[in-house]
């Protein structure tokens, strides 16, 4: 079992950055591969990003690929999403995704599916 609560979120103007965190509770961080997704008002959460329990693999959407950076610190169970050239289209609410895996793993999932824990979610404002 794991708990994840997210930070970081706020209101920003085009082009602006914004670093997001997500703090994971227990043990093992470092066996869980790790996901941001976001949903904005009246459309599917969509992804974003995410890391393999290898820091070597991360998966980026199309959509923020060169503009947002995905990283994790397993010393402090946390995992990070950087945001820079932030568009309006970047409003959302993110959220932070968990799934356990194998210490060998070096898949970054990309499907809401593949994820077993969820946080609550931060509130990302990109004003034009």
């Amino acid at each position: 079992q794991v708990h994840l609560a997210e930070s970081g979120g706020g209101l920003v103007q085009a082009g602006g950055s914004l670093r997001l965190s997500c703090a994971a509770s227990g043990r093992t961080f470092s066996n869980y591969a790790m996901g941001w997704f976001r949903q904005a008002p009246g459309k599917e959460r969509e992804f974003v990003a995410s890391i393999g329990v290898s820091v070597s693999s991360t998966n980026y959407a199309d959509s923020v690929k060169g503009r947002f950076t995905i990283s994790r610190d397993n010393a402090k169970n946390t995992v990070y999403l950087r945001m820079t050239s932030l568009k309006p289209e970047d409003t959302a609410v993110y959220y932070c995704a968990a799934r356990q895996d194998q210490y060998y793993s070096n898949e970054a999932y990309s499907a809401s599916y593949q994820y077993n824990y969820w946080g609550q979610g931060t509130q990302v404002t990109v004003s034009s």
